[in-house]
């Protein structure tokens, strides 16, 4: 593992693509059967509309040609952050989630859940997902089973919610253990530490953020409690990862055994 000087972040499982945040390759963990999930195939990262001339060469280098982007329209309005053409790269709109989330008077509700019980307001917030962002997961879970020789990059605002959920699903899914799981979810803390001063003062000027300091630092967070809660409601609520895939996303056993094959070293 070597460590970015510039950055302190560890490469690998995080990868430079300057401009782009919390970038990191989904792979590279043991499951329970003794296999490992392929390293450098599957990648995730938050938005990708600030990347620079060099992080396109970089981002060129590893064989990207499929992007995902969970994002709402309302938030890529916004927050001016349409991502940009790149030759040879496809971007698929995938909007997933929770609806009017990010209009001020949606963000000062949620504010206010994150400041008073941080863990619940998490699994509110996860479950929500869940729930909601199904045509846009399975629309990833389609391209994974078909199309396993494409890289792909999967990736929302900052690449820790609705990234998170569907990293988390498509690791339970290849029967990764939970200790990686939880490990690789609290990774977010890391690949947003070089970026949170700017956008930390960038939201500072916004006063629905100003307004409640404390929840706005809870709701980024990504404590490895988060993600054991989140485990449990997964397999309380869906039967786990599998559960979901099937009742949810219309997948089968055939569809899951695919994604495995493809993803499975």
């Amino acid at each position: 593992m070597i460590v970015n000087s510039e950055t302190s972040l560890p490469y690998p499982p995080f990868v430079d693509i300057e401009g782009v945040i919390n970038m990191r390759s989904v792979g590279g963990y043991a499951t329970s059967t003794g296999g490992v999930a392929k390293p450098n195939i599957i990648y995730r990262s938050g938005d990708i509309s600030s990347i620079t001339e060099r992080g396109r060469g970089q981002f060129s280098a590893l064989g990207v040609h499929v992007v995902f982007d969970f994002r709402a329209d309302s938030e890529i309005k916004d927050y001016d952050s349409a991502t940009p053409a790149m030759e040879g790269v496809k971007i698929i709109r995938a909007p997933a989630g929770i609806q009017n989330a990010f209009d001020p008077a949606s963000i000062a509700i949620r504010l206010k859940k994150w400041q008073i019980d941080e863990l619940q307001a998490f699994l509110n917030t996860y479950e929500e997902i869940l729930d909601t962002a199904t045509e846009a997961f399975r629309t990833v879970f389609i391209h994974l089973r078909d199309h396993p020789d494409q890289p792909c990059l999967i990736h929302c605002t900052a690449g820790k919610d609705r990234t998170g959920m569907f990293v988390t699903l498509l690791l339970m899914v290849l029967g990764v253990e939970d200790r990686y799981i939880i490990d690789e979810y609290a990774l977010t803390t890391v690949g947003l530490a070089p970026s949170m001063p700017h956008l930390l003062h960038k939201l500072q000027k916004m006063p629905v953020f100003r307004d409640n300091w404390e929840g706005l630092l809870n709701m980024g967070s990504s404590k490895p409690e988060t993600m054991v809660a989140t485990l449990r409601l997964i397999r309380a609520k869906y039967d786990g990862a599998e559960g979901y895939l099937k009742t949810q996303l219309n997948l089968d056993d055939e569809d899951i055994e695919k994604i495995r094959g493809n993803y499975l070293v």
